[in-house]
């Protein structure tokens, strides 16, 4: 072979992985979605809901794989480290992608800058709620009990460094109010029953965590996070109607490795949208508490990541939160 010929073949080796894609043949083998948590969570929940349908749309089995540990960061460097082809996504959340950055002294990779952002693909909002025991009828009436004993009244959370936590260092800023912290291991579900027990008096959780406990009037519902009152639930008022501007919700999106292609991630968004706006998708999200929720771009999506970051940063370094 000539050095004329050695060149073209590398250049056409080098070509082949772009061609394949201006000729539409992307993808033509399975697809791993990285979801950065145990099976079972939400995140779980939203990709086992959604990865069939995804798999559709794409034509191609779309395998899901959990990498729990360290609060997302074990999933999150497996996914910053996979080949940029897009056969690797990563289901990212709130917490690995926004919280993570601000919380821990050391990341395995930068959110931002090594991974692509897709889109948005659900969120579930924050409720602030309190055992029935507890005198508080409403968000006025914890914050006047709170201001007139500090430090006597104890919150939950899933953890140190979760969004629910942050929620709650957030608002007692906002009110001017100080409660103790007491986190617990293993998610919503173990602070939940501290809550029920009474071993703390209030928190914020996910809706999805809380519905059922409310609705059996087992927790009293004080306020949603949304920036309206949600058709679930129309009785309870929003924190935005007591004054507090605290609109937040725990929200999933799709990423993919820094130098993926893209016509890759187009091709990609398009796929995802069409799942998430699909009727049945969306009544099946709704079941757990999660609404479908998408970008228009994959910029749009990555300026919204960015004002997360660094409104998430703020609160942690405002609170002094670290990781457990």
């Amino acid at each position: 072979m000539t050095r004329c010929q050695s060149f073209s073949a590398l250049l056409l080796a080098a070509l082949l992985p772009a061609l394949a894609i201006a000729q539409g043949t992307y993808p033509d083998r399975p697809i791993r979605m990285i979801v950065p948590f145990a099976p079972g969570g939400a995140s779980d929940f939203v990709a086992r809901i959604a990865s069939p349908r995804l798999g559709d749309v794409l034509g191609q089995t779309i395998i899901v794989d959990n990498r729990g540990g360290a609060s997302g960061n074990i999933g999150l460097d497996a996914a910053g480290k996979a080949a940029p082809d897009g056969y690797t996504v990563f289901l990212g959340n709130i917490g690995t992608i926004a919280i993570n950055p601000g919380i821990f002294k050391t990341m395995p990779l930068d959110t931002q800058k090594d991974l692509v952002a897709v889109t948005l693909v659900a969120e579930v909002p924050s409720i602030l709620v309190a055992n029935p025991g507890f005198a508080a009828k409403d968000v006025a009436d914890f914050v006047k009990i709170a201001k007139d004993k500090p430090g006597a009244l104890n919150f939950a959370s899933p953890g140190t460094s979760t969004l629910n936590r942050l929620e709650m260092e957030q608002f007692m800023r906002m009110a001017d109010i100080s409660l103790v912290h007491i986190p617990y291991k293993g998610g919503a579900g173990p602070a939940v029953t501290g809550l029920l027990s009474g071993d703390t008096q209030v928190m914020f959780v996910t809706l999805s965590s809380a519905m059922a406990f409310v609705r059996a009037g087992r927790l009293r519902a004080l306020a949603m996070t949304t920036p309206k009152r949600i058709e679930a639930l129309p009785d309870v008022p929003t924190l935005v109607e007591f004054g507090y501007d605290l609109v937040s919700s725990s929200w999933q999106g799709v990423f993919v490795p820094a130098g993926t292609p893209r016509a890759i991630v187009d091709r990609l968004h398009a796929a995802l949208l069409a799942v998430f706006s699909s009727e049945d998708i969306k009544q099946k999200l709704a079941v757990g508490g999660a609404s479908a929720i998408t970008s228009r771009t994959p910029d749009e999506f990555a300026t919204f990541v960015a004002a997360e970051v660094v409104r998430w940063g703020r609160v942690a370094r405002q609170s002094g939160a670290t990781a457990d």
